[in-house]
């Protein structure tokens, strides 16, 4: 899968990318750059056309999930480990969508929670929890991403007071902050962090190469961030420094 976001990332600069020229920069045979290209054609991303692929993203625009899913799994789980653990039994939790989340959500199915989730995924995920108390919010359904935005999942969490929000994001900084593509869930976002006592940031360290195109806040609205190794030690001090507390995770 490291392949395949490579791909996608030279598509999302370049526009369109040789079959020919990927199987020889990766050492692997030109089959198997068509099965990555065609997976990649099956999730939207890229329209194959004769020798190569040509891009179906916008610059900056966010990979599907299906394809983020399967990125990193290991490290994704063991950051939703690590949110899992500062979450006590009994609080009230607010769940962002996206693809560590839903990671967070798997981890904290047998706990005494209550839980808004806010994506299709993690709903889905905790369906069965035994001893969740899952409050859904009002909202539209994002296509592709399955994320519950709008203004009645604003006006739902605005109701409503958490003990955590747990909050992923497309891009992330000491400078600029928490940053997303999308402005229907930032506004989720933002709701979900004004509801809560706690904000809890769940991401990987991939998220430091990127700025999106909307703020969701400044890194002084952030109490803990939960995130792997690769974090850069500039981000990780001038973070501390604005009082965010780092957790990484090995």
């Amino acid at each position: 899968m490291d392949r395949l976001r490579a791909i996608m990332d030279a598509l999302m600069t370049s526009d369109s990318v040789s079959v020919a020229e990927l199987a020889a920069e990766y050492g692997v045979s030109e089959m198997t750059i068509r099965r990555d290209l065609d997976e990649l054609a099956q999730q939207g991303v890229a329209r194959r056309i004769r020798g190569g692929a040509q891009s179906l993203l916008l610059r900056g625009e966010e990979p599907p999930f299906g394809v983020r899913e399967h990125e990193a799994p290991d490290g994704k789980r063991r950051i939703a480990a690590e949110v899992a653990s500062l979450i006590a039994d009994g609080e009230a939790v607010v769940l962002d969508g996206g693809t560590t989340a839903l990671a967070v959500a798997r981890e904290i199915h047998d706990r005494r929670l209550t839980v808004l989730p806010l994506s299709v995924q993690s709903i889905q995920a905790l369906s069965g929890a035994p001893r969740i108390r899952m409050v859904l919010p009002g909202g539209e359904v994002r296509h592709g991403e399955l994320n519950i935005t709008g203004p009645l999942a604003v006006n739902t969490i605005g109701s409503l007071r958490f003990d955590t929000a747990v909050i992923g994001c497309c891009g992330l900084s000491a400078e600029h902050g928490l940053t997303a593509h999308d402005l229907e869930d930032v506004a989720v976002k933002q709701a979900a962090i004004g509801s809560s006592r706690r904000v809890v940031v769940a991401a990987d360290s991939s998220k430091f190469r990127q700025t999106a195109f909307a703020t969701v806040c400044p890194p002084g609205d952030v109490d803990v961030l939960v995130t792997d190794a690769g974090i850069p030690r500039d981000q990780h001090d001038a973070l501390t420094a604005a009082g965010v507390t780092v957790r990484v995770v090995a």
